[in-house]
């Protein structure tokens, strides 16, 4: 991290302006090559300064130049960005000075991997800038905020810190054995500790839940025999014509996509292929892959004609839903009712005619209610955000169990604290305090170029 590096921050095509960004100890003095007014060593930090970008005594733009010293920058390097009239020639024109006159061209998210490794961040709040560039609801921006100013890291840090006196305890013990007496400090200090420690990581578990729903969205399918409005439905919830609707079964032979957000959570759903048996070889493609998506799927909508009675396929769908999430949407209303379904359980069944528009909202309501979406918009969104931190908070969790157990059929003391240790290493994982250059290299290249 000694060479100095540069990169377009912004995305490259016509705009109004244009960022470069440059962080390095040579920032400055490689700047002041490229402009018409070389004064940027006596420019006061945290500034911003007018300029011109020359190559010789040829003018290549009119500039703003923001000029920031380390260590008060966000890699704690020398930074400074330089403010472009946007446009693809001038921007790469500008970049490739800098190159000419010794930066190095940043890798993707080099900014801020310098930013980690140099300590003004940690590996929580970097994932949390990601998660803030990809945001696509507000909800997911207010996950990403809380990660980036550190309020999830902190909890993590605070279990550590818990951790630490367990294990301070036990090195008291060992090396002064007549200090305390071991069953005390087992039974009466270090088991009441870990318990409280246990429920902590089980709290931060559970809230989690709710993160993926935010971030991840909810992925729902659409299904049922041919003919029973599952095209409409989707064109209804999307509030556009994304299906063909017809009168000829069969016509959906491929999943269509569409994607809608309540409450600031993001449904991916999926219309499917009418379930019905076929001799058609692409159509029944499209019906195995509807039955597969049943199991894959977090929230199933399976329609019915309200004037239809059930059939065997229907049937057998109905036992299958049984452990999932699950909505009967009963279709055409507006028609006579022949559904028989008084043998079902019908908490979540909703009737609806998308001819009429008549009980779409009622829909929605109900999915509100299976995933307690009011109840995820007034709680603190501080949970753990991504795949990797929640595996390592479950290998903390099962280290936690097991010093416990050990406790409980009086293992020896310093074997027990071989999983106390395990645990706090693994929330320092979480963190970035103990870490491998291939997942930092891994996770930073994940990150766009310039950030």
């Amino acid at each position: 991290m000694n060479d100095t590096i540069a990169a377009i921050s912004t995305s490259l095509g016509v705009g109004a302006i244009s960022i470069i960004r440059i962080s390095g100890n040579e920032a400055v003095e490689i700047v002041n090559k490229i402009v018409k007014n070389k004064n940027i060593n006596s420019l006061k930090t945290h500034t911003i300064n007018y300029n011109h970008i020359v190559e010789g005594d040829k003018i290549i733009d009119e500039v703003l130049i923001s000029l920031m010293k380390g260590p008060k920058s966000f890699t704690t390097e020398d930074v400074i960005e330089i403010n472009a009239h946007g446009g693809i020639a001038t921007t790469n024109k500008i970049l490739q000075l800098l190159l000419q006159n010794g930066c190095r061209l940043a890798t993707p998210g080099e900014f801020t991997k310098r930013a980690y490794l140099n300590g003004r961040i940690d590996l929580m709040q970097a994932e949390g800038i990601m998660d803030l560039i990809n945001s696509k609801t507000d909800k997911m921006r207010d996950l990403a905020i809380s990660q980036v100013g550190g309020n999830i890291s902190q909890m993590i840090k605070d279990i550590r810190k818990k951790i630490i006196e367990v294990l301070a305890n036990i090195e008291v013990n060992i090396d002064y054995p007549e200090y305390e007496d071991i069953e005390v400090l087992t039974n009466e200090q270090l088991f009441p500790k870990l318990n409280h420690i246990e429920l902590k990581i089980e709290a931060i578990l559970k809230n989690s839940e709710n993160s993926r729903l935010i971030k991840e969205g909810i992925d729902t399918c659409i299904i049922g025999k041919p003919n029973v409005g599952k095209s409409s439905l989707l064109n209804k919830l999307l509030n556009e014509e994304k299906a063909i609707v017809t009168d000829i079964a069969g016509t959906t032979r491929d999943i269509v996509e569409g994607t809608i957000i309540i409450e600031g959570i993001i449904f991916n759903i999926i219309d499917t292929a009418g379930i019905r048996k076929t001799s058609d070889l692409v159509e029944s493609i499209g019906v195995k892959k509807s039955i597969d998506l049943i199991d894959k799927s977090d929230l199933v909508l399976f329609v019915l004609n309200n004037n239809e009675e059930l059939t065997q396929e229907e049937e057998e769908i109905l036992s299958k839903l049984k452990d999932k999430n699950y909505i009967i949407v009963v279709n055409k209303i507006d028609l006579e009712t022949k559904l028989n379904l008084k043998d079902y359980d019908l908490k979540n069944m909703i009737s609806i005619s998308t001819i009429n528009n008549q009980g779409i909202e009622d829909l929605k309501n109900k999915i509100k209610e299976i995933y307690n979406l009011e109840q995820i918009e007034t709680t603190d969104v501080t949970y753990l955000t991504n795949a990797r931190s929640i595996a390592l908070l479950n290998e903390a969790l099962k280290a936690v169990k097991t010093a416990k157990s050990s406790i409980q059929d009086n293992i020896p003391i310093d074997m027990v604290e071989i999983d106390i240790k395990e645990a706090w290493s693994k929330l320092g994982e979480i963190i970035g305090q103990n870490y491998s250059e291939e997942l930092i290299d891994q996770l930073f290249s994940q990150f766009c170029l310039g950030k």
